[in-house]
C-alpha cells in the first residue's frame, strides 16, 4: 500500500479564505478561538494541497474550493471532490504551527501524527504507556528519552486515529513496537502497533529536527512518499500574502 504525505507551516496558509468550500466556510465560522481557527485552516490547507497534487488538479483557490475536507461522524477527516467522496483515506495532524497530512487510496485504515519532541515525566509514562513501552523509555539514555517517549506517544495517536476513536480510547489499549531506534534525521523507520483485540497496524516513523512523525495503515504501507505542493512557487508568492495575524 502506498501512503503519501505533505507537511506545511502556518505562513504557507493564504490570508484570504476563498480556497475553502461552502461547508468548510460554515465550519470555520463556528470556531471561536484563534488558535483553533489557525490550526484548522493549516490542516485543511495542507490536506487540500496534498489532494490537489495527488489528483493532478490545479491548486488555485477556485480549484481548491472544489476539494472539501469534512468530518465523519467519528470526527475523522474525509475528502470530497466536486461534492462527491474521493476514493482516498486521509489523516491530518498539527503541532506548533506545522501540519502533517497523509493519504492512501481506497478504504485503508490510516492514521498519522506529528509531535514536538519534549520531555515526558515518569508519571506520564506510567499513566499512558504499557509495561513494555515503559521499559523502552527506561532503557533510553538521558539524551534519547524525550524522543523515544514522543515516538511511542505519537504512534499511539496514529493508531487511535486509524481506529477512528482518537483519545476517547485508553492509550494503553494499543501497544507500540518500534523498529530500529535510530536518530538518523529524515529517514523513515518501521514500527508496529497492535490493539488488545490483536489487530496489527504496520507503519513508519521519522525523526525530523524537533519533531517526530508517525503513520500507520492497514493494509501494510510502503515507506511514505512525499508529495510536492501543487502550487507553483511564483504563483504563491505573487498572489497569496502570508498569514501574519
Amino acid at each position: 500500500m502506498d501512503v503519501y504525505w505533505l507537511e506545511q507551516i502556518e505562513p504557507d496558509v493564504p490570508v484570504e479564505s476563498d480556497w475553502l468550500g461552502a461547508r468548510e466556510t460554515l465550519c470555520l465560522s463556528t470556531l471561536r478561538f484563534r488558535k483553533r481557527r489557525v490550526d484548522w485552516l493549516l490542516g485543511r490547507w495542507t490536506a487540500k494541497c496534498m489532494l490537489a497534487s495527488w489528483l493532478g488538479t490545479p491548486a488555485y483557490p477556485k480549484d481548491l474550493a472544489k476539494i472539501e475536507i469534512r468530518a465523519a461522524p467519528s470526527g475523522a477527516p474525509e475528502a470530497y471532490f466536486h461534492d462527491r467522496p474521493a476514493a482516498v483515506a486521509i489523516s491530518i495532524s498539527h503541532r506548533d504551527g506545522r501540519a502533517f497530512c497523509t493519504l492512501s487510496t481506497g478504504s485503508a485504515q490510516l492514521g498519522c501524527d506529528l509531535e514536538a519532541v519534549e520531555p515526558r515525566s515518569n508519571a506520564f509514562v506510567a499513566d499512558y504507556f504499557v509495561p513494555e513501552e515503559q521499559a523502552l523509555v527506561g532503557k533510553a539514555s538521558v539524551t534519547d528519552r524525550a524522543w523515544v517517549s514522543t515516538l511511542i506517544w505519537s504512534a499511539k495517536e496514529s493508531a487511535l486515529k486509524a481506529l477512528q476513536t482518537g483519545l476517547r480510547l485508553d492509550t494503553r489499549s494499543v501497544v507500540v513496537t518500534p523498529g530500529a531506534m535510530s536518530t538518523e534525521i529524515n529517514d523513515w523507520h518501521p514500527l508496529q502497533v497492535r490493539n488488545l483485540q490483536g489487530q496489527l497496524f504496520n507503519g513508519w516513523w521519522q525523526l525530523s529536527g524537533a519533531f517526530v512523525k508517525t503513520v500507520v495503515c492497514v493494509p501494510s504501507p510502503q515507506p511514505p512518499i512525499l508529495l510536492k505542493n501543487g502550487i507553483p512557487g511564483e504563483c504563491r508568492r505573487s498572489q497569496f500574502a502570508n498569514r501574519t495575524s
